[in-house]
């Protein structure tokens, strides 16, 4: 009987300390369960804090081996805030910023009262204003540069000409033929207006039956004269010389040495038997004084003006 008693005592000695670690393991683990349950784990856990987990456990004291302590350790460790409310603010803008498909266009709104109507004649009021102005501009600007006691004259576009006329002009053909014997200076007359379109004829001071043109006015005249000349009998019956030639002349007051004159020299050697002599220029005349045309010829025998021949004129300015 004392055996038993001794074989009972040496069993409970062997199998009550693993019974008490078997208690205390059940009871560790029943008080972990209760501290997940409480403090549950983030869902939204940085790389950077998983990281930073083993450096925090190599930093713990050695001597706290309870997972309970281990994991509430853990679980307040310190957390950079900042850089997870960047990720969340950056992933709600990402959400934010998206933009669905374009919806459908609106209805199209009612037409616009019709534009006025731009005509001619409404562009050149607009720029004749606009041109007025300016003009006006610029005088007061030279005004105020160089001030003067008579203020600069300032025509309307609708007051001033756009194009100058011309007061005195006329374009006259010689009648018939006019013969010029040999070293003979004749005056060309019996003159007339062509009929056809396009010759003109102003002002008072051509007569056109002494072929004259008399200056109304005192001033600068351009003039312009064509004379055919026809030598064919002179050319078939003497022999020409290298002297023998033509002069016609644009003279005032039939003064062709005294006053200066429009002259141009042909030979007859060395033209056809039918030629045309071209004389132009400009002479000033006084009022009163006349031009006419002038044929003088030097050969040794007799030549002829074609009728058609031309005398032009006009007045260019004072």
């Amino acid at each position: 009987m004392p055996g038993w008693w001794l074989l009972l005592a040496l069993l409970c000695h062997l199998l009550c300390p693993r019974v008490v670690t078997a208690a205390r393991r059940d009871r560790d683990r029943d008080r972990d369960r209760r501290g997940r349950k409480e403090h549950p784990e983030p869902l939204n856990t940085s790389l950077a804090n998983s990281e930073e987990q083993p450096k925090l456990l190599e930093a713990a004291d050695a001597r706290l081996t309870d997972p309970r302590r281990t994991w509430i350790s853990f679980v307040h460790r310190p957390d950079d805030s900042s850089s997870s409310k960047r990720r969340c603010k950056g992933k709600d803008k990402k959400l934010r910023g998206l933009v669905g498909p374009p919806g459908p266009p609106g209805p199209q709104g009612p037409p616009g009262a019709p534009g006025a109507e731009v005509t001619r004649e409404v562009l050149l009021q607009e720029f004749k204003e606009i041109l007025k102005e300016a003009m006006e501009h610029r005088a007061s600007l030279a005004v105020s540069a160089q001030p003067s006691q008579l203020p600069p004259l300032l025509l309307s576009l609708e007051e001033a000409p756009s194009q100058r006329r011309v007061e005195e002009a006329f374009h006259c053909k010689l009648k018939g033929q006019v013969l010029v014997d040999k070293k003979t200076l004749v005056e060309l007359q019996n003159f007339q207006s062509p009929m056809a379109k396009g010759a003109f004829l102003r002002g008072s001071g051509l007569n056109v039956a002494t072929g004259r043109f008399t200056a109304p006015v005192g001033g600068i005249y351009q003039f312009s004269a064509n004379i055919h000349i026809d030598h064919s009998e002179l050319k078939s019956k003497v022999q020409l010389r290298a002297r023998d030639s033509v002069r016609v002349l644009i003279c005032i007051e039939s003064l062709c040495h005294r006053h200066t004159s429009l002259e141009v020299i042909a030979g007859l050697e060395s033209n056809s038997k039918i030629f045309t002599v071209y004389v132009h220029g400009l002479l000033q005349l006084q009022a009163g004084q006349y031009t006419s045309v002038f044929v003088d010829n030097g050969a040794g025998a007799a030549v002829s003006v074609q009728p058609g021949s031309d005398f032009m004129g006009m007045l260019l300015g004072a």
